[in-house]
């Protein structure tokens, strides 16, 4: 009998909860989600007494610890009861008030034109925008650099594999090209190139006539690196699948958890050609910087491509253009690496 009381008095209590929270004034669907909150709560409830009664009468419990834990169930599940209706009230309270505040600045505002009497209606729109085909994010690629030298393999290479590296930062815009569909997007933008060179075998580059070559350095070196500084405009056609989350306000399509492949190029100019040499002489540390062009070229333009997925993807570049204007044999800057800016 106890513990058909605690019971009954549990569902007289959300019978009460039910009523004082579902008005008449309240939306329909405010209704009916309080009403799916207490369904829920006395379903969890029924279960909880139904397992204390099974410990019961296996006398696992007594009878006092039984109707306890009753008690104790009872006033947990309406005490949630309380919470999650107090919760949904806020929440659609804060909806509402978002609503209106847009509403109000969705209006139209009137001028007067001094001396006309004319009034011009002017519609006067703040909401967000409901189809954006237009995002940017910052780029950021770093990864192994070296040249690929007419009539020679790569592992034949005069430059040190892992000294060798590039970085590349810029900023990337990435429109939507179909209306209804978000399978192939444009990407473009601008880019700072860093793609340096670190010679083998005690080499530095050297001017001869118009040519540039490599050249035994005298002394011990610790490090001998060309650093060529290059500001590009790429541009890559993206494709793969993507999420579309869709509400009346608005439109958007996710690729962060997509796999993303783009295929393009890229065009610009050299900034800066730099050579940096350190060594030892007569037990002095030196340390020298050269800023010459090297006879390198200005006009820089190449293929690239990338594949990502999330934030991050494999990123390779090869420059069309050969590193060095008048050079007998043609040498061309190629990068492998990664590339964060997959959003």
């Amino acid at each position: 009998m106890k513990n058909t009381f605690i019971y009954l008095s549990l569902l007289i209590t959300m019978l009460a909860l039910n009523l004082l929270y579902a008005q008449e004034t309240e939306p329909d669907k405010l209704k009916e989600q309080k009403e799916l909150i207490i369904q829920e709560e006395r379903n969890l409830l029924k279960q909880k007494v139904e397992s204390i009664n099974n410990r019961l009468e296996d006398n696992e419990i007594s009878l006092e610890q039984a109707n306890i834990l009753k008690q104790q169930e009872a006033e947990k599940h309406a005490l949630n009861i309380e919470n999650r209706i107090a919760i949904l009230e806020n929440e659609f309270a804060l909806s509402e008030r978002n609503k209106e505040e847009e509403e109000n600045e969705n209006k139209k505002i009137e001028i007067s034109i001094f001396g006309s009497g004319n009034i011009i209606n002017v519609d006067y729109d703040k909401k967000v925008k409901y189809d954006r085909r237009t995002t940017s994010d910052f780029v950021l690629a770093v990864g192994l650099n070296n040249v690929i030298t007419e009539g020679e393999d790569l592992e034949d290479s005069d430059f040190k594999i892992g000294g060798s590296r590039f970085a590349e930062l810029g900023w990337a815009w990435k429109t939507r090209v179909f209306k209804n569909s978000n399978f192939l997007r444009v990407k473009y933008g601008f880019s700072f190139q860093f793609n340096s060179l670190k010679p083998t075998d005690n080499r530095i580059f050297a001017r001869d006539g118009d040519e540039t070559v490599l050249e035994t350095f005298p002394l011990e070196l610790n490090k001998s690196k060309l650093r060529m500084d290059n500001l590009v405009f790429p541009v890559h056609f993206e494709f793969g699948p993507s999420k579309k989350t869709q509400t009346e306000e608005t439109i958007r399509y996710s690729t962060s958890k997509s796999i993303k492949i783009g295929l393009g190029g890229y065009a610009g100019f050299n900034l800066n050609t730099i050579q940096k040499l350190k060594y030892n002489n007569d037990g002095d540390k030196v340390k020298e910087k050269f800023k010459n062009n090297y006879n390198t070229n200005d006009l820089i333009y190449g293929l690239s491509g990338y594949i990502g997925w999330r934030t991050v993807g494999l990123y390779a570049k090869y420059d069309l253009n050969t590193i060095f204007k008048d050079n007998p044999i043609e040498q061309r800057n190629v990068s492998l690496g990664l590339r964060w800016d997959m959003d």
